[in-house]
């Protein structure tokens, strides 16, 4: 009989972390392009309805099909939401489900290789070290505050931190007094308390290492004529200590010259190099994601950008496998198309930039870089008149194999859905 019941408990137990899942798993917040289908899986008893001012949606079997082009006015720019609600057995409510609705959007290709200078939001724990004392003894101050490396100090005793400089001013003036700190760790605000110690040179420290910068080459994948921005890298700006992506203030997209190319080799990725010295700055960098970099455009000429070769964004359902192209710059700042195949597409993947595998089959490319190498990430992929995404990594094994990001996803970070 208590086996029975133990049995019994568990199944119960079992059954509801199923519903608990199942439930947690549905976002609510969803972003479809017009046109595309919402699929959303639930278990008996879940259902999904739609508000009294929205649109009928069609049940099939455990399944909520909605034609999106019936919930938009196609010749608005901006977005459309409707509302749907999650509730058990039809009379027990359980989350809200908002549905964003985009038009179907035309952006021009580039393929030019550009400069990126980014400014974090404060300034970037990337390492800890100690100090030489004045007493000649060696110090850790950091030690037992919590700060990590990867954390975003953003200010000391109230006083906004924008830079390095800031840093190394405010702990100065501090003489040895002991310091309010804030920082920022995944998105949280904390606070701490740090005493600087006075170093053999007479300055006082904190024993962290920290960045406020950051600067790369790589490709700007496409822009957008109606709202003047454009997509860059297919993937963020990591730092190269933490690994993280930078969160940043501000940035620079500005011109760059290409110096060499270093081929790709299997274990041993190439690269493109180029100086940002003295160069042109075409415009704002705002926000540099996991899907991308992001700005908006304000010296268009400096990019040649020819808006009579418009196309349009691919949905998903229109991506095949099989050959298509991709444009990148390697030398003489001219932009070209070059042969791959896509090999291998992850529709359902919303959670990274790895959408799809593509192979380079163009002998011009392989003979110039073996495949693919850094810098060239963020070229955008057409195949059959469409954009369908844009490069982002590459295969450190075999170089002329890597990863594209679909363009939807970039869109939609583009046009920051929420």
């Amino acid at each position: 009989m208590k086996t029975a019941k133990k049995i019994f408990i568990i199944s119960f137990l079992l059954l509801i972390l199923v519903y608990v899942t199942n439930i947690t798993s549905i976002p609510n917040n969803i972003v479809l392009f017009e046109g595309e289908t919402l699929q959303l899986e639930t278990v008996l008893g879940v259902n999904i309805q739609q508000n009294e001012d929205n649109i009928n949606p069609k049940e099939i079997n455990k399944y909520i099909t909605v034609e999106t082009s019936s919930l938009i006015d196609s010749t608005k720019i901006s977005t459309q939401k409707t509302k749907f609600k999650l509730n058990l057995f039809g009379k027990i409510p359980l989350k809200d489900i908002t549905v964003n609705v985009l038009p179907k959007t035309s952006v021009v290709p580039l393929g030019n290789a550009v400069g990126l200078k980014l400014y974090t939001s404060g300034v970037l724990v990337v390492g800890m070290t100690e100090i030489q004392g004045d007493d000649n003894n060696k110090h850790k101050p950091y030690e037992n505050t919590g700060i990590e490396e990867g954390d975003m100090i953003i200010s000391i005793d109230e006083n906004t931190i924008t830079c390095t400089a800031d840093l190394l001013d405010t702990v100065n003036k501090s003489k040895g007094k002991e310091l309010n700190l804030e920082y920022v760790r995944e998105g949280e605000k904390l606070q701490t308390t740090i005493t600087p110690i006075k170093g053999t040179d007479n300055s006082y420290k904190l024993g962290l290492w920290v960045r406020d910068a950051a600067a790369g080459v790589g490709t700007v994948s496409f822009y957008e004529p109606s709202t003047k921005t454009f997509a860059a890298l297919g993937h963020g700006i990591v730092d190269i200590d933490t690994g993280k992506i930078l969160n940043i203030a501000k940035g620079d997209f500005i011109t760059t010259k290409i110096v060499s190319i270093i081929k790709g080799k299997k274990g041993n990725p190439g690269k493109i190099q180029g100086s940002i010295e003295n160069q042109t700055v075409i415009g704002q960098i705002y926000k540099n994601t996991e899907f991308g970099v992001y700005g908006k455009l304000t010296n268009i000429n400096t990019l040649n950008i020819d808006m009579s070769k418009s196309l349009e964004i691919a949905s998903r359902e229109e991506i095949k496998e099989g050959k298509a192209t991709i444009m990148c710059t390697l030398e003489n700042n001219k932009t070209k198309e070059y042969e791959v195949e896509i090999q291998k597409i992850y529709k359902n993947n919303n959670e990274n930039n790895k959408s799809m595998l593509l192979k380079v089959t163009d002998k011009e490319l392989l003979e110039k870089t073996g495949g693919i190498i850094q810098g060239m990430s963020g070229s955008p992929i057409i195949q059959n008149g469409k954009i369908i995404g844009a490069l982002t990594h590459v295969l450190v094994n075999d170089p002329q194999t890597g990863y594209g990001v679909f363009a939807d996803l970039m869109i939609k970070q583009m046009r920051d859905v929420s």
